[in-house]
């Protein structure tokens, strides 16, 4: 059971900034992934030590906060479906809490400084946390979404 006291306690600590050359969200690309354009994210010096042999890591979850989605939209059409979902059923960036999360590639570490590819964030958006990707744990090849078609952006 939650307690009261735990959800008033509740509160995010922005652990850095990422920066892209995507000034506008119409400039994003549809998936991180997909995209081959060089990206750095900035950690705050304070928490510079949370990347201790962070160079070890190929791939890297990057969390962050959406700061210009519309918090409350409860449903989003997906282009290549053109049907309307629950936004928990989508990727879109508007949602009661806008976080994001993608898989990066890390290509180098230099300080307080990470450069990576496959950032779909907006320039200066606020990054919230970074974790290790693990093709052995955190891929599931046989994952789907029946309302999906087949083409993977």
């Amino acid at each position: 059971m939650i307690l009261a006291e735990e959800i008033s306690s509740m509160a995010l600590c922005p652990i850095g900034v990422i920066h892209t050359p995507y000034a506008r969200r119409e400039d994003i690309p549809r998936q991180g992934r997909l995209s081959l354009e060089l990206c750095e994210i900035e950690v705050f010096p304070e928490f510079a030590p949370a990347l201790k042999d962070i160079e070890q890591c190929t791939h890297l979850f990057v969390i962050f906060w959406l700061h210009l989605a519309d918090r409350s939209r409860l449903t989003a059409t997906p282009p290549l479906d053109g049907k309307e979902h629950g936004v928990f059923a989508t990727r879109t960036p508007n949602r009661p809490n806008p976080l994001a999360l993608d898989v990066v590639e890390l290509q180098e570490v230099k300080g307080n400084r990470l450069k990576v590819r496959g950032m779909d964030a907006l320039d200066g958006s606020i990054l919230l946390d970074i974790k290790p990707y693990s093709a052995g744990i955190d891929s599931f090849p046989q994952a789907g979404i029946a309302w999906q078609k087949e083409s993977r952006y």
